[in-house]
């Protein structure tokens, strides 16, 4: 999912003189998606004295409460798996020499506890477009495009590579704190390497507001992750966690 998300940004990176994006926007993807960013990015930045990079921060924030219900499902979705990580070994040791056996009775735990496995995938479908969409309404806004925030031109690679370092290590913090109830999965702890490195990749090759939402997004979620963790003595029980 990461490397299609690579792929087809790369794809958008390629895009030479793109047309505008205004009011007068045309289809689905324009209209209701690239032309909404742009205005809100805008018009956060008129509020908060021209600073485009302060819009995105707005842009982002709002964008991250209203995907909200999906993290807080991932987080409860996570909890239930901690729960039942004292079983899950129990089916890993029995059946080390047979891992069809195991990941058969893994299933149907998951069954028994109304546990989806892919319920953390959600957040990062919904932002696949959104980071997309982010990119084309940078891209075709010109006073975002030209915009400089602090060191770096919203529309430019950041020159000093700060900023994808920063977003690929709040995503390794932010992996890690998502992922502690499944320590002992091996496949999230390759998620958790294999997210900053992709982030990286990203940060490096496209317009640097790419990174500065990301890296905005990522604080956010640090922050909302600790709160929603923080009572360690209210730990959900399996059927609490579900994620349907």
């Amino acid at each position: 999912m990461l490397s299609f998300l690579v792929l087809i940004l790369a794809g958008c990176g390629n895009m030479t003189n793109p047309p505008p994006i205004g009011p007068d926007a045309t289809g689905i993807w324009d209209k209701y998606l690239v032309w909404p960013l742009s205005w809100l990015i805008k018009e956060s930045a008129l509020v908060l004295g021209g600073s485009y990079g302060l819009g995105i921060l707005v842009a982002t924030i709002l964008i991250r409460l209203l995907v909200l219900p999906l993290m807080v499902k991932q987080i409860k979705s996570s909890k239930a798996m901690q729960a039942i990580q004292p079983e899950m070994q129990k089916i890993r040791d029995k059946h080390k020499n047979d891992p069809q056996k195991a990941q058969q009775e893994t299933m149907a735990l998951f069954q028994k506890n109304n546990i989806n496995p892919l319920a953390g995938c959600l957040p990062m479908l919904v932002q696949m477009p959104i980071l997309i969409a982010f990119y084309h309404a940078i891209s075709r806004t010109p006073e975002i495009k030209t915009h400089t925030f602090l060191w770096m031109s919203l529309g430019e690679k950041d020159p000093y590579y700060i900023l994808p370092i920063i977003a690929a290590v709040t995503t390794y913090f932010q992996s890690k704190m998502m992922g502690q109830a499944q320590q002992n999965n091996p496949q999230m702890q390759m998620m958790m390497i294999m997210m900053p490195l992709m982030i990286l990749a990203i940060g490096v090759t496209l317009p640097s507001a790419l990174s500065l939402y990301w890296v905005y997004g990522n604080i956010f979620t640090i922050v909302q992750t600790y709160f929603l963790y923080r009572d360690k003595g209210n730990q959900l029980s399996p059927k609490e966690g579900t994620a349907k």
